[in-house]
């Protein structure tokens, strides 16, 4: 027996093709939906690791604060203490430079007076020593005394600076001075007020008014700038030493 297909209808070939138009619209719509899903997701995702990753910066940042607070206290001590050392450091200084300047070892130079001693040009008198015409290193050491106690502050002769260990004594027709001998004339410098230091000299009765008596030639000179060397000789102690505390 033959079966005979009955052939659809026009109206069921259309729903036929609405219903297929239909499903493949649905199922465009669910993978849609699904996609945006995904993104929503991978974007809450990337938000927590982002705020994890702020979280995590901001603690960083609290650390380099700190640490930079503790290295700029630190860089203070080490400047309040180098400023500490630096300070000691120029006191030592200028006492090691007071020191050189009264042990005579350092060149030094300041306002002061020039003087120049020579023996007298005047001939021989009959009657009358000779010896009392020239310079005697008791002359010499009248003149360094006259300057001390009127404040110098640094005194040579010749050249020769005057410290504690300075002799002056005659050496037959020449005098020495640190163990050097020189004849006149004797050229005396000395460091202070000048006119404090010259009026000392040129007082009336002093040793200058004791010189011109035998015509020994006297010169002084007011100077803003007397440049005196340091002492060039050996200093040894063989005795003396610094008293200790509480002896």
């Amino acid at each position: 027996m033959k079966v005979k297909i009955k052939k659809p209808t026009g109206g069921q070939v259309a729903i036929a093709i609405l219903l297929l138009v239909l499903g493949i619209l649905m199922s465009m719509q669910i993978k849609s939906v699904r996609q945006s899903n995904e993104l929503k997701n991978l974007e809450k995702a990337r938000a927590i690791e982002l705020a994890e990753q702020i979280n995590q910066l901001r603690k960083e940042n609290v650390n380099l604060r700190q640490q930079i607070y503790e290295l700029e206290k630190k860089i203070k001590e080490y400047q309040d203490s180098a400023a500490s050392i630096s300070k000691t450091t120029e006191l030592l200084k200028e006492e090691l430079d007071k020191v050189k300047i009264l042990a005579g070892l350092t060149d030094v130079e300041g306002p002061g007076i020039i003087i120049t001693l020579d023996d007298s040009k005047i001939p021989a008198q009959p009657n009358v020593d000779p010896n009392s015409f020239l310079l005697h290193d008791s002359d010499i050491l009248q003149v360094i005394n006259e300057l001390r106690a009127a404040g110098a502050e640094a005194i040579a002769i010749n050249d020769q600076r005057v410290v504690s260990t300075t002799e002056i004594r005659c050496a037959g027709p020449t005098i020495s001075i640190n163990n050097t001998r020189y004849s006149a004339p004797y050229i005396i410098k000395a460091i202070g007020d000048p006119k404090i230091l010259k009026n000392s000299l040129e007082m009336r009765g002093g040793i200058i008014d004791l010189l011109k008596e035998f015509s020994i030639e006297v010169k002084i000179e007011e100077a803003s700038k007397v440049v005196i060397p340091r002492y060039t000789g050996s200093l040894k102690f063989n005795y003396v030493k610094i008293k200790s505390e509480g002896s």
